[in-house]
C-alpha cells in the first residue's frame, strides 16, 4: 500500500513508523530483525531502509603509490526491504540516491523494486562522500533530487530511458522526498529550500519526511511556510532521541539542526550516557505527544539501528 493511502486509511489516527540502517557488512539479517521485533507491537504501516553508497579509500602500497579501493559498509537495502515485507507483512521503503548512481543504474534499481512488489521509495540527493567537500554526481547521474523524482515519475508513466522500448509496463511508485525545517545545510535560506521542495512535489513527489528537529515550533513554522507556498502534500515529522553527550556537537554540525538550550542544559548535567539516553527519551516523548495532539498523521523515528529507546518512547505515546 502507498504511504499516502496508509495516511488516508488511518482516518486521523497518528501512526508510528521508523527508519533502520542495513547491517554492517559481515552481519546477517537476524541482527536487523532483533531490532525490528520489539517495535512491531506498535503496528508500523511502513519501515524505511537507508541506502549507503560506495565510498573510496586510498591505501598506500609498499612502493609508495596509492591504490584506490571501493568500500561499501552497509550493503543490501533492496534485499532487506524484500525480507521485511515477507516477514512482517508491512511496506518497506528503500531510500534511493542520486549519489553513486547513473540514470541507467537508477532505472534498473527501480525495475528490481517493482518486480519485488516494493512500491514506495524515498528519493534523496544524498550526501557528499568523505573524500569530497561538496556533493558530486555520477557522470551520467542526477545532480539533484528533482531530477531523480522526475525519472521515477516517468517510469510511473511507462517512459524508460530507451525510447525505442516497445510495450513498456508502467510502475506505480509512491515517491517521498526530504524536507528540512531548519533548511538544508547547503541552502542559502529556508525560503529557497522550500522553493526547491515545491519543485520536487511538482515533478511528481507525493509526500515529505523531515530532517530531525528538537523544537516543535520549527516543524510547525516549516509546515505553515510550505502550505503558504502551495505545498499540499503530507508532511511527516522525523524525530530522533538524543542518546550521547557527543551528539551535542555532532548533530548541529552534521545536520544543521539547533538544539534547544533547555535540552542542552539537561544533557550537560548528566553524569554518563545512560542518563543522557533517558533525557533524550523524555524529550522525545514530550515532542511526540505534542505532535500527536496537533493531529499529525505519522510520527517517524530515526532509530539508527537501536530499538530500545524508540520502544520506550512508543510505549508512552502510542
Amino acid at each position: 500500500m502507498k504511504v499516502t493511502d496508509h495516511i488516508k486509511k488511518a482516518n486521523g489516527e497518528t501512526q508510528f513508523t521508523f527508519e533502520i540502517l542495513p547491517p554492517l557488512k559481515g552481519q546477517n539479517v537476524q541482527s536487523l530483525f532483533d531490532n525490528i521485533d520489539p517495535l512491531m507491537e506498535f503496528k508500523p504501516p511502513f519501515i524505511d531502509v537507508t541506502y549507503h553508497r560506495e565510498e573510496y579509500v586510498y591505501k598506500e602500497l609498499e612502493n609508495g603509490l596509492l591504490k584506490k579501493q571501493i568500500v561499501k559498509k552497509r550493503p543490501g537495502t533492496v534485499g532487506i526491504c524484500a525480507a521485511i515485507q515477507n516477514k512482517y507483512q508491512v511496506d518497506a521503503i528503500p531510500h534511493i540516491l542520486c549519489g553513486g548512481f547513473t540514470k541507467e543504474d537508477t532505472e534498473n534499481f527501480l525495475i528490481d523494486l517493482d518486480f519485488l512488489g516494493i512500491h514506495n521509495v524515498l528519493a534523496l540527493r544524498g550526501d557528499a562522500v568523505k573524500t569530497e567537500t561538496y556533493f558530486r554526481p555520477e557522470k551520467e547521474g542526477h545532480s539533484y533530487a528533482t531530477g531523480l523524482v522526475s525519472q521515477i515519475d516517468d517510469l510511473n508513466k511507462g517512459a524508460y530511458l530507451d525510447e525505442e522500448l516497445q510495450n513498456t509496463a508502467t510502475t506505480d511508485f509512491c515517491i517521498g522526498v526530504a524536507g528540512y525545517p531548519e533548511k538544508h545545510l547547503e541552502a542559502p535560506s529556508l525560503e529557497s529550500d522550500i522553493h526547491f521542495l515545491k519543485k520536487k512535489i511538482e515533478k511528481g513527489a507525493h509526500y515529505i519526511v523531515t530532517q530531525m528537529f528538537f523544537d516543535n515550533d520549527c516543524f510547525f513554522k516549516f509546515v505553515k511556510k510550505c502550505r503558504d507556498a502551495g505545498i499540499t502534500a503530507p508532511i511527516i515529522p522525523g524525530l530522533k532521541p538524543i542518546s550521547t553527550k557527543k551528539q551535542l556537537n555532532l548533530i548541529p554540525h552534521r545536520f544543521n539542526v539547533d538544539l534547544p538550550e533547555e535540552l542542552v542544559i539537561e544533557v550537560v548535567k548528566c553524569k554518563d550516557n545512560k542518563q543522557v539516553k533517558q533525557v533524550g527519551i523524555d524529550w522525545c516523548i514530550s515532542q511526540s505527544k505534542a505532535l500527536k495532539e496537533a493531529g499529525i498523521p505519522v510520527l517517524h523515528y530515526y532509530s539508527m539501528g537501536k530499538s530500545d529507546n524508540i520502544k520506550a518512547i512508543a510505549q508512552e505515546v502510542f
